[in-house]
């Protein structure tokens, strides 16, 4: 099966225009499958009521639940291990009914909460809130989470369209959901006394301190769901498409809307009670879809909604179940169930895009003009000032402002100790944006020459999550590990990730479609194990990898941007002397052969130079994203195609992006201070966005 097809998902039909069932439908299917799914649910939340820290066994939570056990042991199940199965039972469902009802109305097999970034605009609206300290009821939080899904499921959908395939509505959701998330990561490093709570929570944490939460939410949830449910018949008729819907009398944008509005509040109410536990939606009506062909009346909304839910519910328990049985009670207390469904969902992912079909012009290059030779030059002395304009700023200015004067002395060391410790923070920081700026777009011009694709870029790949993820490691085992070491892990990491993403992609000639769709999911489990690390590694850590994560040049030395120079150095001149097989690769897979080169060869040699340009920035700066996209993208439209002339121009916009960022970041709310990379994702996401609409149009 084809992703890209038109299959129904779970409640998700293809009713005959008389309305009557399918042939052969026979609810006996149905009640089956429910049975099974209610009985397996049953028997997970048995077991997950007798793990814990406290030594409460299955005789202790029987004796609890029929009235005699002690007071310890009731207080145990009562308070917390009941609340926390009832909990995970609640968000699953939740999940599952909103992503199943997703998939439906955008005829999309892979539309769910995560890909349309409704758990990331529902965290960043409860972590606005929480970060102010105020005290906001339950209800009320569901409000805002509500609103703040609803906005991104919205501004997605309308990205995408509906039926408007499967590549462009991840990118689109992955996208927003990137630069929400980097502006939620601002948030709680501005507010880091509410930090670690928030993070916490924000990777999808089930326990609960009593019931108060579930019978507050569990209202809502159930409105939403039965709601979805009256709505039933019209949601079936949708997927035969928006002409037919219209024909059998469906108020086709009405019904959309709703549908979209209600499974918004599932996912809102998720979120307010467990924080966003990722990729849910997405696993289960997937899991439930394949039965749909022995019990047909899974394909009726009214019975898929349900059994969606149900399959959410057994995927959210069974993960808490794993985890507590694998790790340690006392560590699994501290690891969020999310983690878990979060590492489960992208391994899934990748699956989903190995069955991916190429769709034709999927993500075809911009047809551009080529300047002439005088234009060129102009543009590259413009750029030229721009850079030495954004540098001479971002080492003037800052928490204290110097002249030029104060720099030329401290350069022939006549300057006061005061402007020596300024400058002596101070350049470090600016050398290594603009180094890691230049990288990342030179590593980005290289991927999208050789996969001839314009939206591939580090950090879409994964590549940089991997590069994060081995950082990060690192950073929470060995904190007194030196650059070279940080940037060896790096490589590791950004390694094992382009192995896995390209060696996957490669099967069928690196198809556009499969490559993106494979980076996604290898990028969100690299960012689920990663939270891993920081939640069980002690605060101080945790505070250090959150800062490095967001892109951040604080605390640099020279001595940290040395691999970083070096890989560079070495890599303009590889790009630079390979110029002309860069452009024979970008054309086509043919023109190379019949002139002789080995594409093949030549593909593998520029994704290792990548890699390795992507993972000595990583080290350097943190993870900052979408510099590998919107630079040689800009270059190619200022200059054109020819790599002779792509290349200096992306490493002049590179380095002018990431050390203007560091510069906004270090000035706009001075004392406190930005990462560079959130201040690139406030940039990239709405131009990434726009590439899309023009592929689009």
């Amino acid at each position: 099966m084809a992703v890209t097809a038109p299959t129904a998902p779970a409640g998700h039909a293809r009713p005959n225009p008389a309305g009557r069932p399918p042939a052969g439908r026979s609810p006996a299917g149905t009640v089956a499958v429910t049975a099974a799914l209610v009985l397996l649910i049953v028997l997970l939340a048995a077991v997950d009521i007798t793990q814990g820290t406290a030594a409460t066994g299955p005789a202790e939570v029987w004796r609890a639940l029929t009235g005699r056990a002690g007071a310890g042991d009731a207080s145990v199940v009562v308070a917390s291990r009941l609340p926390r199965a009832a909990a995970g039972i609640l968000v699953g469902v939740a999940l599952g009914a909103a992503g199943a009802a997703l998939q439906a109305v955008s005829r999309n097999v892979l539309a769910a909460p995560d890909t349309l970034a409704v758990n990331a605009g529902a965290y960043l609206a409860l972590t606005a809130v929480g970060v102010t300290g105020v005290t906001v009821p339950l209800l009320a939080s569901s409000g805002v989470a509500f609103a703040g899904g609803l906005a991104a499921a919205v501004l997605v959908l309308g990205l995408s369209g509906p039926g408007g395939g499967t590549v462009r509505l991840v990118l689109a959701g992955s996208a927003l959901a990137l630069g929400l998330g980097a502006v939620t990561e601002a948030l709680l490093l501005l507010f880091p006394q509410h930090a670690e709570g928030l993070y916490h929570w924000g990777q999808g944490s089930i326990a609960q301190n009593g019931f108060n939460g579930v019978l507050q939410t569990a209202p809502l949830a159930l409105a939403a769901l039965a709601g979805l449910l009256l709505l039933g018949r019209r949601v079936d008729a949708l997927g035969l498409g928006d002409d037919a819907a219209r024909g059998l009398g469906v108020p086709v944008r009405t019904t959309r809307t709703t549908v979209v509005a209600l499974a918004a509040l599932l996912s809102a109410t998720a979120v307010t009670l467990a924080g966003p536990v990722g990729f849910v939606g997405l696993c289960a009506p997937a899991l439930v879809r394949p039965l749909g062909r022995r019990a047909r009346g899974l394909l009726r909304a009214r019975a898929g909604l349900p059994v969606a839910g149900l399959a959410g519910a057994a995927l959210v328990l069974g993960s808490d179940v794993l985890l507590r049985a694998l790790v340690p009670s006392d560590l699994a207390v501290a690891v969020p169930t999310g983690v878990v469904t979060s590492v489960v969902g992208a391994g899934f992912l990748v699956v989903m895009a190995l069955r991916t079909r190429e769709t034709p012009g999927a993500a075809q290059p911009d047809r551009m003009r080529t300047p002439g030779r005088g234009a060129f030059l102009v543009t590259l002395l413009l750029l030229v000032a721009v850079l030495v304009g954004v540098t001479i700023a971002a080492v003037l200015l800052g928490d204290a402002k110097l002249l030029l004067g104060d720099v030329a002395n401290w350069a022939t060391g006549r300057s006061g100790q005061a402007v020596t410790f300024v400058l002596d923070t101070r350049v470090p920081r600016v050398v290594a944006a603009l180094l890691a700026g230049a990288a990342l777009a030179l590593s980005g011009t290289l991927v999208q020459a050789v996969t001839r694709n314009p939206l591939a870029d580090p950090g879409v790949l994964g590549v940089s999550g991997g590069a994060a993820l081995g950082a990060v490691l690192l950073v929470t085992t060995v904190p007194v590990a030196g650059s070279w070491g940080l940037a060896g892990a790096a490589f590791a990491g950004a390694a094992a990730a382009a192995v896995v993403v390209f060696g996957l992609a490669a099967r069928g000639g690196f198809q556009q479609n499969r490559l993106v769709l494979v980076g996604i999911g290898v990028a969100a489990g690299t960012a689920a194990l990663i939270s891993l690390l920081i939640v069980l590694t002690d605060p101080f850590n945790a505070t250090r990898a959150l800062t490095w994560l967001a892109g951040s040049t604080y605390g640099r030395t020279l001595p940290d941007t040395v691999p970083v120079a070096l890989v560079l150095a070495a890599a303009v001149a590889v790009a630079v002397g390979r110029r002309t097989e860069l452009d024979l690769i970008a054309l086509d897979e043919d023109t190379p052969r019949l002139l002789g080169l080995r594409p093949a060869g030549a593909r593998l040699g520029m994704l290792v130079v990548s890699v390795l340009l992507s993972a000595t920035a990583v080290a350097a700066t943190g993870t900052i994203g979408f510099v590998g996209l919107v630079a040689p993208h800009a270059a190619r439209a200022l200059v054109g195609r020819r790599h002779v002339r792509v290349v200096p121009v992306a490493l002049l916009l590179g380095a002018a992006l990431v050390t203007g960022a560091d510069l906004l970041g270090r000035t706009v709310i001075a004392p406190s201070q930005l990462g560079a990379g959130v201040m690139t994702a406030v940039v990239g996401t709405p131009y990434f966005l726009y590439l899309l609409v023009r592929a689009r149009r």
